[in-house]
């Protein structure tokens, strides 16, 4: 199930949101306990690292702490729960590694079902095989560089979602000046951060002492001159596309125009450095020497409309694996969300991408390792094998939730599922759909074995920190450097 996020000022735009994603909740939440903000850390890290799993490590580092301190209240002492859960992490990581399986030649096939896996649980779980293909389409165009940068998610309100589409072109929210060229084939690209609106004298932020108003007009037309050199300098350049992180005044965008050069204006920063990247350029602030700047290039630049909005595409761009997905939805919130969720796809496809590693998902990899846990502790002695088979439960719990999640019998379930396990049937899990246990690699239910890896490595780190700690101390304030200045 999803919730609703309601930030200090509801009525603001984007005051509200509407997730499940694990991270998004757990950062919006203001949480005051010292413990529990090392476990939002750690999801935080999860999403990072991975992208997806970020609800799983939260879950299983909270049933760990609840498993220890039953131990705790058995005068077990901490060190020796830490020592246990260390030896059942390395035996769980090791049953993981054992179950993985090489993606090979079949990687595409196995990218779309860890993209439909990981979308199961979203908001665009009813339209998951389009957003499947759309973010394999994306992540196999980069060729395996894992550089998402590349990809740029664009969210236009309007049509549902299964509008969305993947444009391989490189799409700016921006258009280009009055009277200035709408399309140009063969583009030499000059990206500048600069300020080109100082042609005016700002009344408002400056104070000018002057005898008459011809001294304005006098002191207008020398600022006017200082940007028609400026101009001239950058046009100098021999570019046909002029983009600019700052604004363009109304002067120099005649200059452009006259000069039949495209400038656009106002390209966001984080625009303008995705645009420096899959255009191949470099950011110049100065125009002195134009052997020195580095130009992007790209085969066209058009305008094309999307929805009621018009925007500029880059096609042909010289990093070829960029490209633009545009988001549709009928609402601000389910855009959001929805890019959460593409976002998560991606960077786990990007993951798989580099460690070609599946394993089965719905539960099957947590009763894997919760049952080799269970067989390895019976050889550990003393009181260390009581946390190993601890660290086994905690894992136990995830299919168990997900069966409670689903309105199933999680008892019955996960019993049965317990003994698929024992009898060597290792891919079995929980066919949510038909409520039972089934081969969940014959339903396509994958996941990515780095994933899964990286979410029981960091719930157990994670843990082991938060039970060495025996007592929170409240640092005293920083003093403040006295004030030696004289009266």
């Amino acid at each position: 199930m999803d919730k609703i996020l309601i930030s200090g000022n509801p009525e603001s735009a984007g005051g509200i949101k509407v997730t499940n994603d694990g991270a998004t909740i757990l950062k919006s939440i203001g949480v005051d306990n010292p413990a529990a903000k090392v476990l939002v850390d750690m999801s935080m890290t999860q999403d990072h690292e991975v992208g997806d799993g970020t609800t799983s490590v939260t879950v299983l580092a909270a049933e760990l702490l609840k498993e220890a301190e039953k131990l705790v209240n058995q005068r077990i002492h901490p060190q020796t729960i830490i020592s246990g859960y260390r030896r059942a992490l390395g035996i769980a990581q090791e049953a993981l590694k054992q179950s993985s399986i090489e993606s090979g030649d079949n990687i595409r096939e196995d990218l779309l079902k860890i993209a439909r896996t990981t979308l199961g649980s979203k908001i665009l779980s009813q339209h998951k095989e389009h957003f499947a293909q759309l973010a394999v389409d994306a992540v196999l165009r980069l060729k395996g560089s894992g550089n998402l940068d590349a990809i740029q998610i664009i969210k236009k309100l309007g049509g549902s979602m299964n509008e969305s589409y993947l444009d391989e072109g490189f799409l700016l929210e921006k258009l280009p000046g009055m009277f200035q060229p709408r399309r140009v084939e063969k583009a030499k690209i000059l990206i500048a951060n600069t300020p080109m609106d100082t042609d005016k004298v700002k009344v408002f932020g400056s104070r000018v002492r002057v005898d008459g108003v011809t001294k304005v007009a006098e002191l207008e037309a020398a600022e006017k001159l200082k940007m028609k050199e400026k101009v001239d300098k950058i046009l100098g350049h021999n570019c046909n596309v002029f983009i600019n992180r700052q604004l363009i005044y109304n002067y120099p965008e005649q200059l452009f125009a006259d000069a039949k050069v495209m400038a656009i204006e106002h390209a966001d920063f984080e625009g303008i450095e995705r645009l420096a990247l899959v255009l191949g350029g470099e950011i110049v602030s100065t125009f002195d020497s134009p052997q020195t700047a580095q130009f992007g290039y790209c085969d066209l630049i058009e305008e094309i409309m999307i929805g009621e909005d018009r925007l500029l595409r880059f096609s042909g761009v010289k990093l070829g694996e960029a490209c633009s997905v545009v988001l549709r939805g009928a609402t601000q919130q389910i855009l959001e969300e929805s890019e959460r969720s593409l976002h998560d796809a991606l960077c786990v496809l990007v993951t798989h991408v580099k460690e070609s590693k599946t394993v089965a998902g719905a539960g099957a990899s947590e009763i894997l390792m919760s049952t080799a846990i269970a067989m390895e502790a019976q050889k550990v002695a003393g009181k260390e094998a009581l946390a190993v088979e601890a660290f086994g439960r905690a894992l136990a719990q995830l299919p168990t939730i997900i069966c409670d999640n689903a309105g199933l019998d999680s008892a019955d379930l996960v019993t049965r599922l317990r003994a698929e396990h024992a009898n060597g049937r290792h891919n079995f899990g929980i066919d949510i759909e038909k409520g039972e246990v089934a081969d969940v690699t014959k339903l396509g239910v994958i996941e990515s074995y780095n994933v899964k890896l990286c979410m029981v490595s960091s719930a157990a780190e994670a843990t082991e920190q938060i039970l060495r700690v025996d007592d929170i101390i409240k640092a005293a304030p920083r003093a403040r450097a006295p004030d030696n200045r004289p009266c």
